[in-house]
């Protein structure tokens, strides 16, 4: 499979500058660039948990970032100040692709419920395997806490079986795009 920008924009694409976009005065020095001396055109590099693709690259000479101009512009930049950061031996902050614990644990949680629901199990037995909770009667599902928080897990585990897997692909993005 070939990577495009558009496939995974938290990637940093990097190539070789022009001689006349470097100013000669404000180069780093080339101890920064240690970790990409020995790199391969077309390979995805980690450094202190950043991930950069190289593109067209050459390790002699200075660098620059490709940054489409689209509407993630704002996560390609965060990418490559982390990339920036990590060459600079500074943390490099937050990923701006990752899923939230939160966020991943939904998605655990819908699945199960997705799993359950086309076994035939009822929303109640879904709800007390989900939580941890006594089986709940009947009677009292209807005003129970758990019957719209069930329901909207089992409704999101469709969603997601009917192609909504690649929220989990292209998260945060989906939201911006």
């Amino acid at each position: 499979m070939q990577w495009t920008a558009k496939a995974l924009p938290s990637l940093v694409a990097l190539a070789n500058a022009t001689e006349d976009l470097i100013n000669p005065d404000l180069a780093l020095p080339s101890r920064f660039f240690g970790p990409l001396a020995h790199a391969d055109t077309g390979r995805i590099l980690t450094f202190s948990g950043t991930r950069v693709r190289v593109e067209n690259f050459d390790s002699a000479g200075a660098y620059t970032i490709l940054l489409p101009f689209d509407r993630l512009f704002e996560i390609r930049v965060a990418a490559a100040l982390r990339l920036w950061r990590s060459l600079c031996g500074r943390r490099p902050g937050p990923n701006p692709s990752a899923l939230t614990a939160e966020r991943r644990q939904r998605f655990i949680l819908a699945l199960r419920a997705l799993d359950a629901r086309l076994l035939g199990t009822t929303y109640p037995d879904i709800a007390a395997g989900l939580f941890d909770t006594a089986p709940i009667s009947k009677r009292d599902w209807i005003s129970h806490e758990l019957r719209d928080q069930t329901g909207r897990l089992v409704r999101l585990g469709f969603k997601m079986m009917k192609s909504g897997y690649k929220q989990l692909l292209l998260y945060p993005y989906r939201r911006r795009v």
